[in-house]
């Protein structure tokens, strides 16, 4: 105790040694800096600092105490200026470069333990046995029982080839594996292949360090294997990472020479413009980039370039909108923070930056940039788009919703148990293209969710309630009685009937869970692409050339508004929107 209190006042010297010299420093130059605000407020926090260590009554822990007041403090800034102590490190590393020394699984609470979500192919905990569902109930001897998930992770991680020991429990049964960690490196691009005879397909999850030569792998693969002569890149729900990657994955379709992206900030030495600097594998290849709402950062940039540069056309969503730059700087004991630094621009000049955090609203929120600061900007071809909020697609393509008995069944985990009964009691299934859910074992969920007693209301059912309730306060309610109970009993749940009602998409979420049991991200990314209507989408785009190419000149886009049954005909309309901005609608 006497040693562990030595080591935190020896802390707290260095802390307040640190900052007098700071002090001492400012102080030294108050007249000339004009920074006297900023060696106030040190001075504040050193003398509130000092003052709670002496007369606080308990004992505080200046590690913790710090790392809140920094958190706390970065909070008013913008979400991705973070500091990472020493022994976080690990997990920072791990984002910029997809690399940790691990078993190669994911995890995540489930009760009192914690549970294996995803296995990685040909990693430890793979090589090891070990599945998705697996509870762990012990690492090298000591309980997991209601330890936190990071806890239970960081006792996973260590250095490459030592061992870990840990107790399984599956089916009821237990059993202890020993495993040797490894270098664990989350593949970039975890599929491509061909989705027709003569376009590829490449998945691309993440930018951490060297994917785009995982890209580029992908693309002379399609080429050359497989005879693709047309290209689908699918950014969808990428986050995004390391922006010189950025710029090679769009080197790979765009020519030395062109700027693909510029950075602005406070500093002017770290202003960047990055341009393309190699032979291109291919200039010409017809090439549609899909984004989302979740697709960020570098992955913005991507699109962006390929837009602005009319290089290719953009389908899916409008994506996330972060156009802010974050560089490392290392601080004082092993530490590190990541901070904001610039503002970045794609080749048309515009900033995609949808939050504007530096103008908060006075509750603290933040809003989305005002209409009236939005600009209009013109791509290589000169075709109108906008700053201000993303990535807006050349063809939106929806995402089809869930229904709420669907949304329920995945978050609360139905989906993944039954995932797991089913593989305890299926050795093999067939093929992730050709796996498809029977009819007898669709029958067995429903027996499944019933033993499990489980239930569900709408959010319809819920605005009844609290209608109800509205109605029994203002005495609404005894004279309208009959009224409320049958609109009650009309909106109350079978969930046998729903199960029906709502089969097909419950049968994609229970297949897909299913088939990553077996084969893997590779094998669901696959199985999932043949009923995928956004994929579909895109390969209408790259197959009609109409489509794709007045996307790219600006002179009208066409987009299929569905089928009209006219005198007994059935035609296929098209809203063409002219370059002019009139409309024109044809059968």
């Amino acid at each position: 105790m006497v040693m562990k209190r030595n080591r935190k006042k020896l802390a707290i010297l260095s802390f307040a040694a640190g900052i007098a010299a700071i002090l001492t420093i400012a102080f030294a130059f108050r007249e000339e800096s004009g920074d006297f605000k900023l060696v106030k407020n040190l001075d504040i926090y050193y003398s509130l600092f000092r003052e709670l260590n002496t007369f606080y009554v308990d004992d505080i822990d200046p590690d913790k105490l710090v790392k809140t007041s920094i958190d706390e403090m970065l909070q008013i800034l913008d979400p991705y200026t973070v500091y990472y102590p020493e022994s976080e490190l690990d997990d920072f590393r791990f984002m910029t470069t997809g690399k940790y020394g691990g078993i190669g699984s994911l995890i995540r609470r489930s009760g009192d333990y914690t549970v294996l979500t995803q296995i990685y192919k040909g990693f430890p905990a793979d090589i090891a046995g070990l599945k998705a569902g697996d509870i762990l109930k012990e690492i090298n001897g000591r309980s997991l029982k209601e330890l936190a998930v990071d806890k239970v992770s960081d006792r996973l991680k260590g250095d490459p080839d030592t061992e870990v020991t840990i107790k399984i429990e599956r089916d009821g049964d237990e059993f202890i594996k020993t495993l040797v960690r490894k270098r664990i490196a989350i593949p970039s691009v975890p599929y491509y292949g061909m989705l027709d005879s003569e376009t590829g397909y490449i998945r691309f999850t993440n930018f951490t360090q060297d994917c785009s030569k995982d890209v580029k792998e992908a693309l002379v693969s399609l080429k050359s294997e497989h005879n693709a002569l047309k290209i689908i890149l699918d950014l969808r729900s990428n986050p995004g990472g390391l922006l010189p990657e950025a710029v090679d994955v769009v080197n790979l379709f765009v020519g030395p020479g062109e700027v693909v992206v510029s950075t602005k900030g406070k500093v002017s030495n770290y202003d960047h413009t990055y341009k393309t600097t190699r032979q291109a594998v291919d200039e010409d290849i017809p090439l549609v980039v899909m984004i989302n709402r979740n697709s960020a950062s570098a992955a913005e940039i991507v699109a962006g370039a390929i837009q602005d540069l009319d290089r290719g056309v953009i389908a899916g969503q409008r994506s996330y909108g972060k156009g802010l730059v974050q560089i490392s700087r290392p601080l004082s004991y092993n530490t590190t923070l990541k901070v904001t630094t610039a503002k970045y621009y794609i080749p048309s000049g515009r900033c995609i930056q949808a939050l504007d955090f530096s103008n908060r609203n006075e509750d603290g929120s933040v809003g989305h940039i005002p209409d009236s600061l939005i600009s209009e900007y013109e791509t290589k071809n000169g075709r109108i788009v906008k700053d201000g909020g993303g990535i807006v697609p050349d063809y939106s393509v929806e995402a089809p919703q869930l229904s709420q008995l669907a949304t329920e069944l995945f978050i609360r985990q139905y989906i993944f148990d039954f995932a797991t009964m089913f593989s305890w009691r299926n050795e093999k299934i067939a093929g992730p293209d050709e796996y498809s859910l029977s009819e007898a074992e669709y029958q067995s969920f429903g027996k499944f969710l019933e033993e499990r007693g489980f239930s569900y209301e709408t959010a319809s059912q819920d605005a009844l309630d609290r209608l109800i309730e509205v109605a029994r306060r203002e005495k609404y309610y005894e004279s309208n009685e009959s009224l409320f109970d049958e609109l009650k009993g009309n909106m109350e749940q079978n969930l046998f009937n729903d199960l029906h009602l709502f089969r097909e998409e419950i049968i994609k979420l229970l297949e897909n869970e299913i088939v990553g049991r077996y084969y893997y991200e590779e094998g669901l990314i696959k199985h999932i692409i043949k009923s995928d209507e956004q994929i579909n989408r895109a390969l209408e785009i790259i197959n009609d050339n109409k489509l794709y190419s007045s996307a790219l000149t600006g002179d009208s886009v066409v987009l299929s508004s569905g089928p009209l049954t006219l005198n007994s005909k059935t035609y296929q309309p098209s809203l063409r929107i002219l370059r002019n901005g009139e409309a024109e609608i044809s059968c």
